[in-house]
Order: structure tokens, then sequence, then C-alpha cells
């Protein structure tokens, strides 16, 4: 069966909507987005109670603010992976490491906009281990693959078709960076870069980030290079 993907902006963050013989969800943006992500879900070709998974690539607020709210509006069940677990089920407002000059500047700059990322946790309904998880059993052929360095618990989907939705392991908009590259925040960029080097020997071709346009591996291939 096909694969179709289904993109929406909310301002600087993108969600994904994957549907082949099942559907699942990929992020839900910030804690304002609600009403916005409904009504697209209105206008794409599925049924929002279609989606049996929303997948959380890691545990900041602008990827999971809107993630209870989506989950009552699809019945969808909320995967994230353990690292990020408690951030998330606690409603925690993480700030993330500068790993750039620019991240520096931009932590400082960003600093007073936390109080619009308020966000109220959840109960996490499919806890993701390091060994990944496969996306059989809801009707997509891939898999989520744990590929920490931006946040412990930072995950991607991998989809047998080469598209991989790597949520912050890569930004390509303003105001993070105005083409392709290494994020400007992360954890651990040693682990980030590992984990590029394990998603490309997967197969990723195609990488659709949570801040930009999608871009082609060969991309990430020149910086690891």
């Amino acid at each position: 069966m096909s694969v179709k993907i289904y993109s929406k902006r909310l301002g600087i963050n993108y969600c994904y909507v994957i549907k082949a013989e099942g559907c699942i969800m990929i992020d839900t943006g910030p804690p304002q987005s609600g009403k916005k992500i409904e009504k697209w879900l209105g206008t794409i070709p599925i049924d929002p109670q279609e989606i049996q998974l929303i997948i959380l690539t890691h545990g900041h607020p602008d990827h999971v603010g809107c993630a209870l709210r989506i989950k009552n509006f699809t019945g969808a069940r909320i995967a994230l992976h353990e690292n990020d677990r408690s951030m998330f089920e606690k409603g925690e407002i993480a700030w993330p490491s500068a790993a750039s000059t620019w991240g520096h500047i931009a932590r400082y700059l960003f600093r007073p906009f936390a109080l619009f990322f308020r966000f109220s946790g959840s109960k996490v309904d499919v806890i993701i281990g390091d060994e990944g998880l496969s996306l059989e059993e809801y009707g997509i052929t891939g898999k989520v693959i744990h590929t920490p360095g931006h946040t412990p618990g930072s995950v991607s989907v991998l989809l047998n078709t080469g598209d991989a939705f790597v949520g912050c392991m890569t930004h390509n908009r303003f105001p993070f960076r105005f083409k392709p590259g290494l994020p400007i925040f992360a954890e651990d960029l040693s682990k980030l870069r590992d984990s590029w080097r394990l998603l490309l020997d997967e197969g990723a071709k195609t990488i659709y980030p949570a801040h930009g346009n999608p871009f082609s591996s060969e991309e990430i291939l020149k910086i690891l290079s």
C-alpha cells in the first residue's frame, strides 16, 4: 500500500500524519496549536479517529504541547521514549542546552517566551525503550529508532521508503538555521552525530525535520564527513 505524508506548519514547528494501511501522527506542536491541528485534520483525506498512535520525537513543549488535546480528539495513544517520559508527564518546560554560538544567543533571547509554552502533562501510553518500536502493528511499514543527542529520549521515525522524521536532530528554518545543519540546541552533540550515522546506516534518504522543509540525507552526509 502506498504511503501518504501530510505535514502542517505550526509557527516554526511542523507536525506530520503518515497514512498507509494504518495511520500515525508525529509531534503535535506547541500548546496553542490545538484548534489549528483539529481544523487541519478535517482537511486531509483521513478520519481523525484513524490515527492510532501519536509519536513524540522528544519531550520539549513545542513538540508535545498539544499531545493531550489531540489524544482526546483522535483517541490515539501517546508514545515517547522512557528517557523523556518524566519531562512530559510532569509538564516540565526543559530549556535545551546550546550547541553553537547562535544557540547561546538564541537561548537567552527565547527565554522570555517560556511562559507561552506551559502545557498539561499526561500519561505516556506507549513507552519506547532503547530498542525502538516496530510500527507494523499500527499499519505502517517502518520503525521508531532511539536517536539521542538533542535530548536523552529523542527518537526518529524511519519508514521503509527511506523517509525519516527526525524532530530536532537537525534545524532547517529561521530562527534556527537558514539551511540544513545540526541543531543549535543539543544535550550531547557527540551522541547526536552517532545517532545520525545510525539513521543513515538504516537507510534514511529524505529528512523531515520538525523545524524546516524536507531535504536529502546527502546534506547531512556532507556535515558528518
